[in-house]
Order: structure tokens, then sequence, then C-alpha cells
């Protein structure tokens, strides 16, 4: 499979009427900044960084997304033609309770995009041949990261499709609690301080 079957994949999912679909509204990340965090020192950040970002969290999602990842690891990294695949496992918190279990992701990085498509998956071959096997404690789901907008005002871009057999409302509740909560998402807070050595609080 390559970068344009897996953003295929994804499209289809999405579009389908049994799966339940939200689109995060974009963040403009720096009048986010700007707005809502007192930030030392004073920092803009560009398009190029906020990619970056979603490469590294990509690979390492225990860094850079700790609030959800308890474990988790990648390996088997493929170049392709139109960008490039690596596998991933973690232990995830659930969306709706506080359950965890394993998640299984096929992941593609788009760079002429700028987007990264992750594909949840039943079972994969673990890094030592070993199958495994994801946990049912709650449907499979794809996840598109992506950055938009300008080099000097970028938008960071994010939309997560279920994999109901009809479409779930608690799941569409339990994002917008997310997006009522306002800020930046909590990867780009942690890209900040790790990467940038950027001192954030909010107002």
């Amino acid at each position: 499979m390559n970068v344009t079957e897996a953003r295929a994949e994804f499209e289809a999912a999405w579009n389908d009427p049994r799966t339940t679909s939200v689109d995060f509204p974009p963040v403009d990340v720096n009048r986010t900044l700007a707005e809502q965090y007192a930030v030392s020192p004073p920092t803009r950040m560009t398009r190029t960084q906020v990619w970056d970002m979603e490469v590294r969290k990509a690979w390492d999602p225990l860094t850079y997304i700790p609030y959800v990842v308890s474990t988790g690891g990648s390996w088997a990294p493929t170049d392709l033609p139109d960008g490039r695949r690596h596998l991933r496992q973690s232990i995830q918190k659930a969306w709706l309770n506080d359950d965890r279990g394993l998640v299984l992701e096929d992941v593609f990085t788009d760079p002429a995009g700028r987007r990264i498509v992750f594909l949840g998956r039943p079972e994969m071959t673990g890094p030592d041949g070993s199958l495994l096997l994801a946990d049912p404690y709650q449907p499979l789901f794809h996840i598109e990261h992506a950055v938009g907008g300008t080099e000097d005002e970028p938008l960071n871009l994010w939309r997560i499709v279920v994999l109901t057999d009809a479409p779930d409302p608690r799941y569409a509740a339990a994002f917008e609690k997310q997006i009522a909560a306002g800020g930046l998402p909590g990867f780009l807070e942690t890209y900040l301080a790790r990467d940038l050595g950027v001192t954030l609080r909010r107002r």
C-alpha cells in the first residue's frame, strides 16, 4: 500500500454512512499562542515546525501524546514513491472512558500534502515477527493529522473517523469537549516545551 491508497482508504471510511466522523476546527497556531498563553520567550511557530512536530509524534507517540498513550513504539519504516510508511503499536486510553488497550496503526506520511494518515488495524506482525492483535475495548479508528495555512501562519488540522456500525453521537460529544477546552493540542504544547525550549502558561 502507498500513501495515495492509504488516503483513499481513509476517505472511504470518512464517507461511509455507518461510521462516526469528527472534523476538528482548524487551530490557528500563532493566534492561539498569542491569545491564550503567556509565552517565554515570545514565539511564533512556522508551518515547517508544526510539520516537524507531526512527523516526530507519528513515530514517537509516548513522548508527544503521553496523556493518551502509556506505552508505544514504531518499527518497519519504509520509503514509498509518494511518502513513507511505518507500523505503530501503543496502549491508549479509550475515547469514552478510562479503559486502556492495545491500538495497532498503519502510518502513512505524505510530505507533499503535509499530512499523516493513521489507519487502525485489527492485527499486524510485530517487530519480532509475532502476531499482534488489537484489543477490542473500543472500535478501530483512523486519524488524519495535517498542517495547513502558510509558512508564517500555520494551521493544525485533525480528523478522526471511528469505525462504528452506525453513527454514535457519544464519540462526537467526547471530542467536542476537547474542542471546547480551547488552547493548543497537547502535542503542540509538548513540542514547544521539549523541542523549542519555550515555557508556556495558559492565561
